[in-house]
């Protein structure tokens, strides 16, 4: 009985929860569930009911069966209690006997939902992936047959930035699919055009030779500028053309002046560099079909893939989760065409397979150019869609519409080739992204991504081939586009011959500063590359790691485990108010469309708020709270972390050390460098003491010459101990020639203004040496006539000075006369001394 009663104490104040209950309509299936819930719980006599005891009693419409025996008791008991519970006359009100008051939630706030800008509505559609919080991701990868340029980086690193926002900060299972494009008409015509241009250099023309071949070359390279429309692409040629002539002229020059054989020589190989394009083509239309052998075509694209794969690496863009090559591909692309001819969607002629638009657009279900609708039709981008070797006037004639583009092309001579049921042949570009990504994804993916300029034909053409495969409406959900990239307003393209390649953009800048850059802009809108772009993100960088490096330093003051909790005044309210506004500002910029650029500029505005703060602390000469910039520091490393703008393994700041060097360098050496500015120090307060100035020179000679050529910046602060930090080396000697040159320009002008007031004091004597009586004697040009004290009585002229004229000139020389006696007492005194 003992225990009973005190489980009963034990239990007045607790509750139970019946909200179950709720979401359970019959009241059977109810009673059930609260017998099982009641199973683990003591009810007796006695027992403090709560509001919660009152509102489950409420739901059953009459006593649980005898089978439902915990039920049953606790529905008796609550009967029980409920008819005791009205206050009578005399009742007394025990603690046992009182409810809880009712509670309800708070309001709240609907939280931002992940919105992407989907180019099949072109408008910002709520992100719902089909499965959970897995995520099928597809990319068109290169076309390696060149140099990948920031071009393509556009590209790569934005939806590596996409891609990581979504893995690492929204927390997406992101399962990451890209192809590498390595069978295609760009490929095929470079490989036979190297290929052929290296036969032909083997063999050592002549000059003359040479000269005229180029001049035979030069005669339909010149029909195409004509022919050509495209401003950028004309311009490209004009430049071409202009070299070559130019080049042309000189050999030209030296081979009828009977110039010596290596001066000839020489000026061919300058030939041979400017026209290797338009010599190239012309090869390849005289010898182009001759070339095949297969591992041709497989030797380029190899080759430019590797680089690609290091440019990557070079860039912290994550590899994809899987990679598929067109070429280890044919078989399923094969079985990929055959379909969408069984679908009816295609034909065969001529040896090549077709799509048909036509017969696909008339199909209720389906819809041709989802993506640019108001392109169809559009022959030079349709034409430019089925490369340049498939568009000649038999091919083009091979189509029942202009509007449809080719599944499987027929193999020409000096052309790769596979087996296939309609004979031998090759992938058309558009069917290589459907049958891997197919095959690899299945029937649907969450999102498809590429650039802007591949929207029509090739992803529309993707969608229509891939919906006839799996008669489908819904082959892709969401479609990003990334915007160009451009160098001063112009368009880069390999095609144009105006890029610049990634291991270049490297040598410029570092992989963090051009991804800088890229978040610092909307990921969907073109991107100009240039000097003050690169310049905002060097800015940004250097503002985040001073910040980072003031951090780090407050956090080494010494302190016990209890001295790191300070007390929070008004200052540490306020910046610790605007970190959860910027917090929360970085959430919503990256709900809405993944927008960094917006995101960069709170995480710059919470930097400033933290920046005023410790100056604040500083002037007031109190220590800034160390926990409250820990948290914000850590959170900054994170979101630059989530960015891939930071991959080291410190919880603050940017990596310091070396590439690839994975130790914690800062945490290694800053005890050793702490031990040498504590000891400069003091030897710094001995010196100012015993005014030793050699020592004081050979300590600032330690932090401005010695020290940054390791990467470490030491900067003394009146009153306050000496700050340390690890600074990239580069930046450091840079930072030394600024600070050498601005203290040149310093000294420039101090001579400059000591040169002047030389030259004026010098020209004061010079003056004060003149007697006030020869002062105006010299001015002919002005005055004709003087009286007896050498005062000008008649202008140049002849005419008598004017009494205003004569007021002015007298207050002239009553000056003189003054500088004239201070001259002369000076030379007495100095002639006396």
């Amino acid at each position: 009985q003992k225990s009973g009663l005190a489980m009963a104490a034990a239990s007045a104040d607790q509750a139970f929860d019946y909200g179950f209950l709720l979401c359970i309509s019959e009241e059977s299936s109810r009673v059930v569930a609260l017998n099982e819930y009641l199973s683990t719980r003591s009810y007796i006599r006695g027992f403090t009911f709560s509001r919660a005891d009152t509102e489950a009693f409420e739901l059953l419409r009459r006593p649980p069966s005898e089978q439902h025996f915990h039920a049953l008791r606790w529905y008796r008991h609550i009967a029980a209690l409920i008819q005791e519970s009205p206050a009578e006359p005399g009742a007394s009100c025990t603690k046992g006997k009182r409810v809880q008051p009712p509670w309800a939630p708070p309001p709240g706030s609907e939280p931002p939902k992940l919105c992407l800008y989907n180019s099949l509505t072109r408008s910002k559609e709520e992100f719902v992936p089909q499965n959970g919080k897995k995520v099928q991701w597809y990319s068109c990868g290169p076309t390696v047959y060149d140099a990948s340029h920031m071009g393509h980086a556009r590209s790569y690193i934005s939806f590596d930035i996409l891609r990581r926002i979504l893995m690492n900060y929204f927390k997406y299972d992101v399962f990451y699919c890209m192809n590498i494009t390595d069978i295609d008409d760009k490929i095929i015509k470079r490989a036979r055009q190297n290929y052929l241009f290296e036969q032909y250099t083997a063999k050592n023309p002549a000059p003359t030779q040479i000269l005229e071949d180029v001049l035979t070359a030069k005669k339909p390279f010149q029909v195409k500028q004509a022919e050509t429309t495209d401003p950028d692409k004309k311009q490209m040629l004009e430049r071409i053309d202009a070299a070559v002539t130019a080049a042309l002229a000189t050999l030209q020059g030296a081979v009828q002046s009977g110039a010596a054989g290596s001066l000839l020589q020489s000026q061919a190989e300058v030939l041979l560099g400017e026209a290797k394009d338009l010599l190239s083509d012309w090869l390849d239309s005289q010898f182009g079909s001759q070339v095949t052998e297969n591992s041709i075509f497989s030797i380029l694209p190899k080759y430019w893939e590797g680089e690609y794969h290091k440019d990557m690496e070079a860039l912290n863009v994550l590899p994809p989760d899987v990679l598929t090559r067109v070429s280890e591909y044919v078989p399923e692309i094969v079985e990929f065409v055959k379909k969408i001819l069984e679908n009816g969607y295609g034909y065969v002629s001529n040896g090549s397979v077709y799509f048909d638009t036509a017969k696909f657009d008339s199909s209720e279900k389906h819809s041709y150019a989802k993506l640019v609708p108001e392109a169809v039709g559009d022959q030079k981008a349709l034409q430019e869609g089925e490369g340049d070797l498939s568009i000649s006037t038999d091919r083009l004639s091979e189509k029942r519409s202009q509007n449809d583009f080719a599944l499987w092309k027929a193999s020409k001579p000096g052309e790769p080739s596979w087996d296939s049921p309609w004979g031998k042949g090759r992938p058309g570009w558009h069917i290589e992204c459907s049958a891997m990504a197919g095959s690899v994804l299945g029937e649907s993916m969450d999102i498809h991504g590429g650039g802007f300029d591949l929207r029509f034909p090739h992803h529309d053409n993707e969608l229509a081939q891939s919906e006839a495969f799996f008669e489908n409406d819904h082959w892709v959900r969401y479609f990003l586009h990334t915007g160009h990239l451009t160098i001063a307003g112009c368009k880069m393209s390999k095609s144009l011959k105006n890029f610049i390649t990634i291991k270049d953009a490297l040598a410029k800048h570092s992989a963090r500063q051009l991804r800088l850059a890229f978040l610092m802009h909307s990921w969907k809108d073109t991107l100009d590359y240039s000097n003050n772009t690169m310049e905002s993100a060097i800015q940004y960088e250097k503002f985040m790691n001073e910040f980072f490096l003031n951090v780090k330093d407050v956090l080494r003051a010494p302190t016990d485990i209890t001295g790191q909790f300070e007390k929070w005044e008004g200052q540490e309210t306020e910046l610790n108010n605007s970190f959860y506004s910027r917090k929360a500002a970085v959430h919503a910029a990256l709900c809405d469309n993944l927008d960094t650029r917006t995101a960069m500029e709170e995480m710059r505005a919470l930097v400033s708020s933290s920046n005023t703060y410790m100056a604040a602390r500083k002037t007031a000469k109190l220590a800034p709270n160390r926990m409250l910039l820990q948290s914000i520091a850590t959170y900054l490393t994170d979101m630059l972390k989530i960015f891939g703008a930071i991959d080291g393994i410190e919880p603050i700041g940017f990596h310091v050390g070396g590439n690839g060097q994975k130790v914690d360098l800062e945490s290694t050496v800053m005890p050793y460098l702490k031990v040498l500015s504590d000891f400069r120090e003091e030897v710094r307060k001995i010196a100012r003491e015993k005014k030793v100035t050699e020592v004081l020179q050979l300590c600032d000679g330690v932090r401005d010459e010695i020290l940054p050529e390791l990467g470490v910046r030491l900067e003394d602060h009146e009153g306050l101990p000496t700050v340390v930090k690890l600074v990239d080396r580069e930046t450091l000697l840079k930072e030394r020639e600024e600070k050498k040159k601005v203290e040149e320009e310093k000294r420039r002008k101090k001579e400059e203004a000591a040169r002047k007031k030389q030259e004026q004091e010098m020209a004061k004597l010079a003056k004060m040496k003149i007697p006030p009586n020869e002062m105006f004697k010299s001015e002919t040009d002005k005055y004709s006539a003087f009286d007896q004290m050498g005062f000008p009585t008649h202008d140049a002229e002849g005419k008598e000075i004017s009494k205003g004229q004569t007021k002015k000139l007298k207050k002239l020389y009553e000056a003189q006369e003054k500088l004239y006696k201070e001259y002369l007492e000076t030379a007495q005194n100095g002639a006396s001394g």
